[in-house]
């Protein structure tokens, strides 16, 4: 499971979770303990990106209102904006209908994506043709 005794990009070892018990429940993740996150742009609708969580990135996320995920290819939690300065103030937090999609609805300081722009979905448009 991601997380659990894993070092964190501030060092520490993170808890196994301090989500608190009654949003676990209802929580439905892949193998890896992981549910998927769109994040939105709380007052245009505009889709920025898509991140995982683990519980405790969610507990984090809800604890602190800076929006933290897991990193599957690094293996430890990121706060999104900590090293680049583009940081994602979150305004609302919601589960969808089946418990197996967040929606993390939050104030974009800057660029979404990593490669700069806007949001991860402006570069390749597949169609309609």
């Amino acid at each position: 499971m991601s997380g659990v005794g894993t070092t964190t990009a501030s060092g520490d070892t993170g808890p196994v979770s301090s989500l608190a018990p009654e949003i676990a429940a209802r929580l439905k993740r892949t193998a890896d303990g992981l549910v998927p996150a769109v994040v939105q742009q709380h007052d245009t609708g505009e889709v920025l990106m898509l991140g995982w969580m683990d519980d405790e990135a969610l507990a984090r996320t809800l604890g602190t209102g800076r929006a933290t995920y897991w990193s599957r290819s690094r293996q430890e939690y990121w706060v999104k904006g900590e090293t680049s300065g583009h940081r994602q103030w979150v305004k609302d937090v919601r589960l969808d209908c089946d418990g197996d999609t967040l929606l993390v609805k939050v104030d974009q300081e800057g660029a979404a994506c990593h490669t700069g722009d806007r949001t991860c979905f402006d570069a390749v448009r597949l169609g309609p043709a």
